[in-house]
């Protein structure tokens, strides 16, 4: 064989090992943006009508520009402030549903710009947000939409009770509140939580009628 055939044999060996190692980077890359954005992968992906593609050069773009924020941790104090905010919004949803979510969503916009995210009505606010807590911003997401009234219809009371007991979560994530996994410790947490301040499905259909 000659030297001329084994140079070009060496040659495409090489390109298919560096072709290989090529793939199993990006694929491994890809799987760590699914895996950190969670639901938020697949609405990035679907705002880019499935171009994964672009929807991963978006994340990685937010990744790069938020991923070194240093949150600070608010005191005891602070926690013991905001959960008592909270709770006051609860129980104002009895009387005013639609002023209680507004305030509940001006409170988790205030108490993210406090812990060192842009500020709510900053462009950046919510893909900084996106990258530090992806599994909670359906939910924000859902409540600033609901505040500001960009719904094409205004929602019920029990949309909106839902709305407000779905926030909490993210709530307790932004005060350092320890994380619950088990789902129906979280369900019985914040029914726990809504319970307390007259939001049993019950009793806001009471004061509804």
């Amino acid at each position: 064989m000659s030297s001329g055939v084994i140079i070009i044999l060496v040659g495409a060996a090489v390109i298919v090992v560096a072709a290989v190692v090529l793939g199993t980077f990006l694929t491994h890359r890809d799987g760590g943006l699914r895996r950190r954005f969670g639901p938020e992968y697949e609405r990035t992906v679907a705002q880019h009508n499935g171009d994964t593609k672009a929807a991963e050069k978006e994340l990685d773009e937010r990744v790069r520009r938020h991923g070194g924020i240093r949150t600070r941790p608010p005191t005891a104090e602070e926690q013991g402030r905001y959960t008592a905010e909270w709770t006051r919004i609860q129980e104002e949803f009895v009387d005013s549903p639609p002023r209680a979510v507004a305030d509940a969503e001006a409170l988790l916009g205030r108490l993210a710009r406090e812990r060192g995210f842009p500020d709510r009505d900053s462009e950046e606010h919510l893909a900084a947000l996106s990258v530090h807590h992806p599994h909670h911003m359906d939910s924000y997401r859902r409540i600033r939409g609901v505040a500001q009234g960009s719904h094409e219809r205004a929602p019920d009371t029990e949309e909106l009770r839902e709305t407000l007991v779905r926030a909490h979560d993210f709530f307790a994530a932004l005060i350092g509140e320890r994380r619950q996994r088990d789902a129906g410790r979280v369900k019985g947490r914040t029914g726990r939580h809504a319970s307390r301040a007259g939001l049993r499905r019950g009793v806001v259909k009471g004061s509804a009628s």
